[in-house]
This record gives C-alpha cells, sequence and structure tokens, in this order.
C-alpha cells in the first residue's frame, strides 16, 4: 500500500471544488475539529499597543479600517464625454476628462457602464473624494494599449544603474494627486530622478508646524510646543530623524545587542530612508490653559508606530497635499499580452497604483498581463480589498514601499501564471520594504509567489490567513539592509508547497512571530538572520493547518478595538 506525502495530505486538505468568485481552482480553508489559542494571543489582549512581537494593527486601511467604503453619489458617465465600449478607439481622454469634471464638482462617482474600452494612455484619479467605478470586474474591462516608458518616457533609478524604476513604480491607473503627479512626471522627462514621497521631489521640502515631546509606542495623545498650525482633522507627517549611533534604525529592529552590533553605516540605500514619515490624521486638539504659551495636546487616529525620542528631533510637519477619499471600484484592467521583460528593466505595463494617497481604496479589481500589479508607494490608510492579478505573469504582483504605512490588503488572489516565465526574469510576490511599516496583507490566495520582504527593513507588517505556493524568490539590495525590522507577524499560514522562503521566520525576524504554520521546509533561496545572538522570536502552533484561533489576527484585533 502506497502512503500519501506530508505535502499530499497537506494539499488535500486545502484543496477543494472550483469557486467562481476566485476563478478556477479554488483553495479551500478547512475548519480543523478543533482549535488552540496562542500565548501571544492571551498576552496580545493585555497589552496590545506594545507587545514586543505582535504589532497592533487593528486600524489598517482606509478610514481607520472601517468595513464599509464610502458610496460617493454618481456624478458623470464616460459615455457622455466620448467613451465608447467597442474596445477599438481610445477612451482614455474621456474617461480622464469625465474624472476632471467629478473633480471640479468637489468629487462624486464616474461610472464606467458595462464593455471594453481602449486605454492608449494613464488614467489619472487626481482629485479627493472622486471614484472611478466600473460595473464589476467581469463586465467593465479597460484594455491597456501602451506602458509607461512609451506614454511618460524612461524611468532610471536615483541610486544609479541600469534599472527600470518603472519595475516598481507608476501604473496605468494611478491615484496621485494632480500636483504631486505633475512635478514626478516632469522630473521623470528631465531625467532628474525623483524622491518619490510625501515632501515632494527631494527629501527637504517640508516645514516644520511643532515639535513634539516624548511618548511611547502605542501612545495616541502627545504633548506638543505649538498648537498653533495644528487643527482637528489636519493629516500631517510625524517625522523621526536617526542619530549618529542609529538608534532609530536600532529601535525599529527592537533593540538590544544583535541591532547595536549591526553595521549600518555601509547600507547606504537604508539610511536614504531615514528620516522616518508616518503620515497621521489629528482627532482633537487640546490648548493649554495657560495664556503665555502655546503648548497642548493633541490626539492621533492611530497608536504611536515607535517611541517618540528627544535624540530622533521628533516634529510635526508639512508635506504634499495627499489625495484623500479616492477610489477605483468594479473592473478590470488587461495590458496588452507582452513577454515579461528581464528583472529590472520593467517597460510599465503596471496595474494601478496609489502615491502620496491617504484613506484612498480599490474594490473588485482584476489586473492581467502586467509587469506590476498594485502598488503602494508612499501611500498610508489604503484599503485593496477584492484584488486580483492574473494573466502572463507579474515582476511584483502587489509592491509596498517608499515609506508606506497602515494599509490594508484583504481578500486579494494571485493566479498561476498563464504562460511560462522567460528567462532572466523574476517573481516576487506580496512586496514590502523601505521602511513600510503596520500594513496587513489578510485573507489572500497566493498560486504563485512568496512572502517578498524586499530589505529596507519593513517592520511591524503582518501577513494573516493566507493559502500560498511559495514559489517566487525575494529580493532586496544589499545596502538596503535587513529583512526585516521588529513586530513582524504570521499568523495562520498555509505553505501548499512546504517551502519555508520567507514564511517561517522565527529564525530570521528579530522580536515577531510564526504562528500557526504547517511544516516547511528550507530550499533554493536559504537567508540567515541579520542579526546575530537571541532574536527573540517567537513561533507557535508550528506544524498545524488553520488550527489556530483567532484564525485572522487582523479580523480579531478589529473586534477587539473599542
Amino acid at each position: 500500500m502506497e502512503h500519501p506525502s506530508r505535502r499530499g495530505v497537506l494539499g488535500g486538505a486545502i484543496a477543494v471544488a472550483a469557486v467562481a468568485a476566485t476563478g478556477g481552482t479554488a483553495w479551500a480553508k478547512p475548519v480543523p475539529a478543533e482549535t488552540e489559542t496562542p500565548a501571544l494571543w492571551r498576552e496580545f489582549r493585555a497589552t496590545p499597543y506594545t507587545h514586543p512581537q505582535v504589532p497592533y494593527i487593528a486600524r489598517a486601511g482606509a478610514f481607520s479600517g472601517t468595513r464599509r467604503l464610502p458610496r460617493r453619489k454618481v456624478v458623470v458617465n464616460v459615455r457622455d464625454y466620448g467613451a465608447v465600449p467597442d474596445g477599438t478607439r481610445d477612451a482614455a481622454p474621456a474617461i480622464n476628462r469625465a474624472l476632471a469634471e467629478a473633480g471640479r464638482r468637489g468629487g462624486g462617482t464616474v461610472v464606467v457602464p458595462p464593455g471594453e474600452y481602449r486605454i492608449d494612455g494613464i488614467i489619472r484619479i487626481a482629485h479627493d473624494n472622486v471614484v472611478l467605478r466600473g460595473a464589476g470586474s467581469s463586465r467593465t474591462t479597460l484594455r491597456a494599449t501602451k506602458n509607461l516608458t512609451e506614454l511618460i518616457g524612461p524611468y532610471g533609478s536615483r541610486y544609479g544603474g541600469d534599472k527600470s524604476s518603472w519595475s516598481w513604480a507608476g501604473g496605468l491607473i494611478w491615484l496621485c494627486p494632480q500636483p504631486r503627479w505633475e512635478s514626478l512626471t516632469t522630473a521623470i522627462k528631465a531625467k532628474a530622478w525623483p524622491f518619490e514621497g510625501w515632501t515632494g521631489n527631494k527629501r527637504d521640502e517640508w516645514r516644520t508646524l511643532t515639535p513634539v515631546h516624548p511618548a511611547t509606542r502605542g501612545d495616541r495623545t502627545l504633548e506638543v510646543r505649538d498648537t498653533t498650525h495644528l487643527h482637528k482633522g489636519d493629516l500631517v507627517l510625524l517625522r523621526l530623524a536617526d542619530d549618529a549611533d542609529h538608534t532609530l534604525l536600532e529601535h525599529m529592529a527592537g533593540g538590544g545587542a544583535g541591532a547595536e552590533a549591526y553595521t549600518w553605516d555601509d547600507k547606504t540605500k537604508l539610511t536614504s530612508y531615514v528620516p522616518y514619515e508616518w503620515p497621521v490624521r489629528i482627532t482633537s486638539v487640546k490648548k493649554s490653559a495657560a495664556k503665555s504659551t502655546m503648548r497642548g495636546t493633541i490626539t492621533l487616529e492611530r497608536p504611536l508606530p515607535l517611541d517618540v525620542r528627544p535624540e530622533w528631533d521628533p516634529r510635526l510637519t508639512t508635506h504634499v497635499k495627499a489625495l484623500t477619499g479616492a477610489g477605483v471600484e468594479g473592473l478590470t484592467l488587461a495590458a496588452v499580452e507582452t513577454p515579461q521583460s528581464p528583472h529590472l528593466l520593467d517597460k510599465g505595463y503596471n496595474g494601478v497604483t496609489f502615491q502620496c494617497a491617504y484613506d484612498c481604496w480599490a474594490d473588485d479589481i482584476v489586473v492581467r498581463h502586467v509587469d506590476n500589479g498594485f502598488g503602494l508607494v508612499s501611500a498610508s490608510a489604503c484599503t485593496l480589498r477584492r484584488t486580483r492579478v492574473a494573466g502572463r505573469g507579474a515582476h511584483h504582483p502587489y509592491f509596498c514601499r517608499e515609506g508606506s504605512h497602515d494599509n490594508l490588503v484583504e481578500d486579494f488572489t494571485i493566479d498561476e501564471r498563464t504562460v511560462p516565465a522567460p528567462s532572466g526574469t523574476q517573481l516576487h510576490g506580496i512586496n514590502v520594504e523601505g521602511l513600510s511599516s503596520y500594513n496587513v496583507w489578510s485573507r489572500g490566495t497566493m498560486r504563485m509567489g512568496t512572502f517578498d520582504s524586499h530589505r529596507g527593513m519593513p517592520f511591524a507588517n503582518v501577513r494573516t490567513d493566507i493559502t500560498i505556493e511559495n514559489n517566487g524568490r525575494h529580493g532586496g539590495d544589499a545596502s538596503a539592509g535587513p529583512l526585516f525590522g521588529a513586530r513582524f507577524t504570521h499568523w495562520n499560514i498555509r505553505v501548499t508547497n512546504e517551502r519555508a522562503g520567507l514564511t517561517k521566520i522565527d529564525g530570521l525576524a528579530p522580536y515577531s512571530a510564526t504562528v500557526g504554520i504547517n511544516e516547511v521546509r528550507e530550499f533554493d533561496q536559504i537567508d540567515v538572520p541579520d542579526f546575530s545572538g537571541d532574536l527573540h522570536s517567537r513561533i507557535e502552533l508550528y506544524g498545524t493547518t488553520n488550527k489556530v484561533h483567532p484564525r485572522n489576527l487582523h479580523e480579531a484585533q478589529r473586534d477587539l478595538r473599542p
């Protein structure tokens, strides 16, 4: 009698009949006969804002993680602006005129009726409270014929070399405030490769609103020196600069002997990501009762992601105007099918990208035959819900970089590629890098790819309730430093091919947690920890499938929040 392999047993437990919502073969998430509650969950409930291994991510996503996204009233129909759903005429100018008109009206929904619309240009959602809504991802298709290199020009890397920045930036649907988009594309056309972040094309394009007094990670009420320029509802940047001893970077790594012994000075790409800039909205301002002072306190919509210490010159600052309250819903973006480009030479058949966006979203969106799928570039507090990457295979199906924080990607799918990967290409998966923090990937099905911690020391990110055929490779420049900072958590992960590859992280990530993962083994891309000594990382319920309770860490935290 032939006995089934461990992989076969696991695959049989996970695979079930096809479900239309996920397309093709569905992967079940079977409920086991019994569950176990790990000690980490009990500990977290006692200290949710300051737990050493598990981050507080209950407010990840748009509008502090609301379950219900806004439903803007319909103000414009693209057919009224000349868009024809016959697949033969360029509809991009008409769609962009309709979006601009909705912006002039102060916001609202631009509807795209069922059909196929050819687009020969970039669709730009550039005004607050404007939503582009198709009739559903199975009924409305935008068929893109050109790439970003053709439409804007070559985009080199500000770090040098012959790489194409379209390998990790930009989208054929691009949600970005109009002035920021203009400054970025003007710089690209001039070959003055820009900084992509919240403060403009250079790191110093900001002004101080007020210094901030010391505070502790998890605090929501801060004492500030001057409340004059602060108001309820303002979106501000908390800015923390590192000191000569790199104690801020050490703090992001959890501190201790390993972080102190690490060599930071030669990680030039990593140090270029600092200061750490965290966008957050102010929910209240209370001025001091003393008439002789401008001091006071403010309350933030999210708890502090890090300590605030005097040696890091903490301050609240201005930033470029953010895009807020905007979204894209109910459509498929299908690029013309071309072979995948060699690694780092993507031409820019990219899907949907959010840049300098806050409280924005995508819902029921499919991208097909793209170089890169869904992007978060200096984007924070955004929600990507019911998204899917399909077609010939992508370099980065999802990328999260350049200081993107507090985002939520839920109910996501990466399909198996429809054609073999050309030689010299690369497949990552769900990418996070560049000091990005407190982001969540939840309820995912990955038929290919990997958990791509792409160096640049992302920290306090969560991947939970995900089934993955772990066959991709992570990336990242050595000068970008560690793969992981502190408080990375992988919770209820089902690896169908038993490949460890950054899913089981107790031996790699400092002050982090792996909870509820089936048995995995190392092969192919084998990593060693960046930090020496005891990582203070935890693992529980190893060798189990779907046994951990709560099953989904993000949902459980959200249910706990006051």
